[in-house]
């Protein structure tokens, strides 16, 4: 039988997570159906989930899928009307899961949404994932309203009204499942990183929408697998990004944003490089090589993503700059930005 809302938190060697997040997530969601998806994890994890949870459906992976192939396989064994995907390292509140429910039932044309996302290590400001709801820039770089690259800013209520939003944080991501599978799920070849833009900018340019609710609220750690400066999260968000452009960007923008990001990319790594990164330098150099390989392997998928655009522009793609606004216009906040 089908679930209403199925919450699948997908774990690799994240016990600790597991046992300080997952008893809220119980005693604050109810009537959820909760699935941990486990990729191959060399701690305990899973014989503290069977000793401590037993109620809990667990999926074991015989290997590490990522987050992007992991989800999709995990997924792909759970019936509910929605999914909520849910990071191991986050803290939700006391009916987090209601404002989003409401929002999906009396709404079809929303296909997706994601709650205001909190850091879980200072309360009073957004949290670098997702914030309260993510855009994206002309060339390619995505932000949030609440964050931009790494200026995160205190939640005064400012962004406390529901908004059309281009990606939802896979942080903690409610979706339409049969929107999910009908789109193509994560692009399991990203591994991690920048999988749940490129399956929202999907959805968005097949006239679906995605919206930010703030009434509901989670705390999020972040960096919990990965931290912020780790050469190969570097990697996979460079070779990540360039393939979420590659996919999606309408034909008459393609060359030329392609273009520019290289010379851009080419900055950031001799930025690491002179900040005595010589890890993080080589990281964006493999990843500019890398896309250069297998570009061609996704044409097919640009070209499906092509033929099912219904709307273009997108208004949460905006016409902007982000490094020029933010590096020289001093534009260090969402609303600092629209104007």
């Amino acid at each position: 039988m089908r679930k209403k809302i199925a919450i699948v938190i997908l774990n690799y060697n994240g016990v600790a997570m597991l046992e300080r997040f997952l008893p809220a997530v119980l005693d604050c969601s109810e009537g959820a159906h909760v699935v941990v998806a486990d990729n191959c994890s060399t701690d305990n994890s899973i014989a503290m989930l069977r000793q401590c949870y037993p109620e809990i459906r667990v999926i074991e992976f015989e290997r590490n899928w990522g987050f992007a192939e992991g989800y999709n396989r995990a997924l792909d064994m759970v019936k509910a009307e929605y999914y909520v995907l849910l990071n191991s390292d986050v803290e939700v509140t006391d009916g987090w899961l209601d404002a989003m429910t409401l929002c999906l039932d009396n709404d079809k044309s929303i296909v997706a949404c994601q709650p205001k996302l909190l850091d879980y290590k200072r309360k009073t400001h957004f949290e670098y994932a997702g914030a309260a709801g993510g855009f994206i820039d002309r060339y390619g770089y995505p932000f949030c309203r609440g964050r931009i690259f790494d200026t995160v800013e205190p939640d005064n209520g400012q962004y406390d009204k529901q908004c059309d939003i281009l990606w939802a944080t896979g942080a903690a991501l409610m979706v339409r499942a049969d929107e999910f599978h009908a789109a193509g799920g994560f692009d399991g070849r990203y591994f991690a990183h920048m999988e749940e833009v490129d399956l929202c900018w999907r959805l968005r340019s097949r006239g679906k929408r995605i919206v930010c609710v703030p009434q509901s609220v989670v705390y999020h750690i972040g960096g919990a697998t990965l931290n912020y400066n780790n050469p190969r999260k570097t990697f996979l968000n460079f070779r990540n990004n360039l393939l979420t452009l590659y996919k999606n960007l309408p034909e008459k923008d393609l060359h030329y944003v392609m273009f520019v990001r290289m010379l851009l990319d080419y900055v950031a790594a001799f930025k690491f490089l002179l900040g005595g990164s010589f890890a993080n330098f080589k990281a964006v150099l493999s990843a500019r090589w890398e896309f250069h390989c297998v570009r061609h392997l996704y044409r097919i998928d640009r070209m499906e993503n092509l033929y099912k655009a219904k709307k273009e522009p997108l208004p949460q793609r905006m016409d902007i700059s982000l490094l020029w606004r933010y590096y020289v216009k001093k534009a260090d906040t969402f609303k600092k930005l629209l104007r």
